[in-house]
């Protein structure tokens, strides 16, 4: 079995960006890629030299196969990625916009990745891997994969792995704000890192200011909170320093999405590297940056060359 700096898990899907501008029921052509938050991030630890691993499910189908061939050519570790002969592969359409969000539609519901469940988990797998990464998404999906979850924590918990985990609300999965609070937070609270934005640290705890939600949870045995401020760049606080780290500045902002994922790169990686908290927290502001001027998800994600050059360049 093979060695990995870090495993995360969750649902990939394939993805239809719109080739033009306009509403997506008016577009024509589109340009297949890959989305989904999780394998977004081990992308980007691949893309820095680091190993990552990737669990979850695909149908038995075209959309599936892309998904595992694509994440092989980008040298994440599929072994734990299982083929469902029963459900399929879900996937999205995304608008293309010129400024501001793009507009994304989903076929997710009842997808394979959906029905990952604990009887799913292979224990040696995730064994050998050093740090977990979690988002809140896979607890939204259905009870199957939300307990699935919390069984990998508890799992890497035991074994005493670091977890990192980035809230990555998604309101409309859950039946409501007041369960999606309670079960994202139970799992931020039995996180090392969590690396929640502004406003969703605001919902989830009731605090404004980034220095009460950081707080919140380090009360809760948290080691660490950073914080996603846009464009302003990062606050960060552990049990020992506090700070705010200035973002990029980004002459043209093509697509936001995948920046929170990018964001969450550059800040595991760091930890993993032993590198000082604001550098990592530097790093992660870097490749957000980075991401928001590319079309795709993961797109403007770096290699480790083109990240130092790019902080370099930023900083003088």
């Amino acid at each position: 079995m093979k060695k990995l700096d870090a495993v995360t898990f969750g649902e990939a899907m394939a993805m239809f960006i719109a080739n033009q501008p306009g509403a997506l029921h008016e577009v024509e052509q589109f340009t297949r890629e890959l989305a989904g938050a999780e394998t977004n991030v081990a992308i980007g630890l691949a893309r820095l030299g680091l190993k990552s691993g990737y669990a979850s499910k695909v149908g038995n189908d075209s959309f599936g196969r892309f998904i595992v061939e694509r994440l092989k050519s980008e040298s994440v570790d599929t072994d734990h990625i299982f083929t469902d002969e029963r459900y399929p592969t879900g996937f999205q359409l995304k608008s293309k916009v010129t400024t501001g969000d793009p507009e994304v539609e989903y076929f997710r519901k009842g997808s394979a990745a959906s029905h990952l469940s604990i009887e799913d988990f292979n224990e040696e797998y995730f064994q050998h891997a050093n740090l977990l990464h979690m988002t809140g998404i896979p607890l939204a999906l259905s009870e199957e994969t939300r307990a699935f979850s919390k069984h990998v924590q508890s799992f890497m918990k035991k074994n005493g792995r670091p977890i990192s985990f980035d809230t990555n609300l998604r309101p409309t999965l859950w039946k409501s704000k007041a369960e999606m609070v309670e079960q994202i937070n139970e799992v931020a609270f039995g996180s090392d890192y969590v690396l929640p934005g502004i406003t969703e640290g605001e919902i989830l705890t009731g605090d404004k200011e980034p220095r009460d939600i950081a707080s919140f949870y380090l009360e809760k045995g948290v080691k660490l909170v950073v914080i996603k401020l846009g464009a302003e760049g990062a606050f960060y606080k552990s049990t020992d320093e506090e700070g705010t780290v200035p973002g990029f500045k980004v002459e043209k902002v093509v697509d936001s999405v995948g920046a929170g994922d990018g964001f969450a790169v550059g800040v595991i990686s760091g930890i993993i590297e032993g590198l000082p908290i604001r550098e990592a927290v530097l790093r992660g502001n870097a490749i957000g940056a980075l991401a928001v001027q590319s079309p795709g998800d993961n797109d403007g994600y770096p290699t480790k060359n083109q990240l130092q050059e790019f902080i370099t360049k930023g900083v003088n």
